[in-house]
């Protein structure tokens, strides 16, 4: 499987401001690759703003499509005007491992359920529109097996697959490379054999 994720340092985010009827929205988002992570967004956006009137919020601390390490809250506002629109547009964004805090000051001016709920969403989409995102593909891990002769060739032939070696092990034989190979591409090493003249041992982990 290949997604995008938020292209953001840990412990960092990416924030949009947006304004409604004179209610602020401050959009933070982050990288979140665990509900811990996205814990940590939400502790430091409450201590940059403690007078916030709410700090609602929504992730997906998976892949697109996750069920489980998900969550959404619509802090202190009528149920089911924050929360669960800033969720709806993450999952819309097709985005994984993303979790997003917006941080609201009320105007004086009250919205309404429906006004509400464009607004989080709205905000959530203007954050979403700017954040910069990198490609995060799912890999298995395999054992390859060659001698010290044919080393720099299998790694040549990895670099050129875009196959990162996760591990060498060396022993009397030779060395074995943990490679992670795209699970979304099927197994195929016949050009490494061709290019080495000979069969190579090759075992999923």
């Amino acid at each position: 499987m290949r997604y995008h994720v938020p292209d953001i340092a840990p412990e960092a985010w990416h924030s949009t401001e947006t304004e409604v009827e004179k209610s602020q929205f401050l959009t933070w988002l982050c990288h979140a690759p665990s509900p811990s992570a996205f814990d940590a967004l939400l502790q430091a956006a409450r201590l940059a703003h403690p007078n916030a009137s709410h700090h609602c919020t929504a992730f997906i601390a998976g892949p697109p499509g996750e069920q489980t390490r998900i969550g959404f809250s619509d802090d202190g506002e009528p149920g089911g005007t924050a929360g669960r629109p800033m969720f709806q547009a993450l999952q819309g964004s097709q985005l994984g491992e993303v979790g997003c805090v917006v941080i609201r000051y009320f105007g004086g001016t009250k919205l309404g359920t429906g006004g509400l709920a464009r607004a989080y969403a709205q905000a959530v989409n203007a954050g979403l529109e700017t954040l910069p995102t990198r490609e995060v593909i799912e890999r298995d891990s395999y054992r390859l097996r060659v001698g010290f002769a044919h080393e720099a060739q299998a790694r040549a032939w990895c670099e050129e697959q875009a196959l990162p070696v996760e591990q060498a092990e060396y022993d009397g034989h030779g060395v074995c490379l943990t490679i992670g190979w795209p699970s979304d591409v099927a197994l195929d090493i016949g050009s490494l054999e061709n290019r080495l003249k000979t069969t190579v041992a090759f075992e999923a982990l």
